[in-house]
């Protein structure tokens, strides 16, 4: 069978089966997030709706055209990346990485929280990446502080990932160089959000009335979806972190979700390092620091099963990074162990077949049996794709 189908059929089909189990239309919340805009002047999260405005009616139709639009166009981004990175140097650990990627939580819950700003970010981001590849910083940063003030959650999401690929593609260098690169990257992005963190901290709840009528009065934001949307886009972030952090610890260590989903998330950072080994190993050290980064949003929200799924994404954009820059460096189709490929079935386990938390009380669709019967072409492609390089004998002990 041809390798390149196999491949693409493998995560097309994999990302359609996160996607089935979770998609719906836009829920309330998301609607919001598109509603929201400037008319009571400047608040947080209110540029996205504020161009939206200026070239569309807010009608819910409308709404969920872009929502739709938007997921679609991350989809395809996602795809063409993994595929491609695949097929440029093929590697059956590239392979595995990509499909527990594509079974993670972050996939699962794209689709669930359709229309929600993350999805935005996110694209931005690969356009960032991108941006800095092509040595054009300074616009990489305006981008950034754009992204910053669409959603302050992109400090903790696109900042990382960009700084990282900002010091792999100019490392090695000269270190005052490098220097002025991430000062010029890093200025516009932190000042801006220190500008809407203290904006938020004084006159943040000035809106929270305001807010909560328009909602009410749009006709498709119930009154307890409007109130929980006027707390949310008012509140002080000291509000936030006073209420959240004590709880931080347990979330990090000590839930279900850091066995749930902390295994899959080291397993893909380990396939990175076994992939990437020839590569300096304090270059790989920040890609797990920068991976993790976003699980510091424990301290400050409280929706838990949400932030253990960016983890997922920003190890993506991370392993795409060094994809691009260290391809001469990769190690090429390697045997397998049978402790890899235990950590992989496991991983898979955890992150397809298991129920994933999700918004409003909704349960995944599929049952544990569906599931399974739908994982077999999973099993059977990467068996066939590494069994065809590796034959089962030479399996390493």
């Amino acid at each position: 069978m041809n390798r390149k189908f196999l491949i693409v059929f493998l995560y097309v089909y994999t990302l359609a089966f996160s996607v089935v189990k979770t998609i719906r239309l836009p829920n309330e919340w998301s609607e919001a997030h598109w509603l929201m805009d400037y008319r009571f002047g400047f608040i947080k999260r209110g540029l996205a709706g504020e161009i939206f405005g200026y070239f569309f009616e807010k009608s819910i139709l409308h709404i969920q055209i872009l929502s739709a639009g938007i997921l679609l166009l991350l989809y395809t981004a996602i795809i063409i990346i993994s595929v491609r990175d695949t097929l440029k140097n093929y590697s059956i650990r590239k392979v595995l990485f990509y499909v527990v990627f594509f079974l993670s939580q972050y996939v699962v819950l794209s689709a669930h929280l359709i229309g929600y700003l993350d999805h935005v970010i996110f694209l931005l981001t690969i356009l960032a990446v991108y941006l800095i590849r092509n040595k054009k910083v300074f616009l990489a940063s305006l981008l950034t502080v754009f992204a910053v003030i669409i959603h302050e959650i992109s400090f903790f999401l696109m900042v990382p990932v960009c700084l990282f690929a900002l010091l792999v593609y100019e490392t090695p260098g000269k270190t005052l160089v490098l220097f002025k690169k991430v000062s010029l990257f890093l200025l516009l992005p932190v000042a801006a959000t220190l500008c809407v963190s203290f904006y938020q901290e004084l006159y943040g709840k000035e809106n929270d009335q305001f807010i909560l009528h328009y909602l009410e009065n749009t006709g498709f934001i119930s009154r307890k979806v409007a109130a929980m949307i006027s707390s949310a886009y008012t509140e002080s972030f000291g509000t936030y972190l006073k209420q959240e952090s004590p709880f931080f610890v347990e979330r990090m260590f000590l839930s279900k979700n850091a066995v749930k989903f902390g295994l899959p998330i080291f397993f893909m950072i380990y396939l990175a390092v076994r992939q990437f080994r020839k590569v300096n190993k304090y270059i790989l050290l920040l890609l797990a620091a920068v991976s993790l980064f976003p699980l510091l949003l424990h301290a400050i929200a409280w929706d838990t099963f949400r932030i253990w799924a960016f983890p997922f994404m920003v190890l993506f954009l991370g392993f795409w990074v060094l994809s691009n820059r260290f391809s001469d460096g990769e190690i090429s189709d390697e045997r397998l162990s049978w402790f890899e490929i235990l950590i992989f079935v496991i991983s898979v386990v955890l992150v397809a077949i298991f129920q994933n938390n999700l918004f409003e009380n909704e349960i995944e669709r599929l049952s544990k049996l569906e599931r399974i019967v739908l994982l077999i072409p999973v099993f059977l492609a990467a068996g066939f794709l590494y069994l065809k390089k590796a034959p089962i004998k030479d399996i390493e002990a």
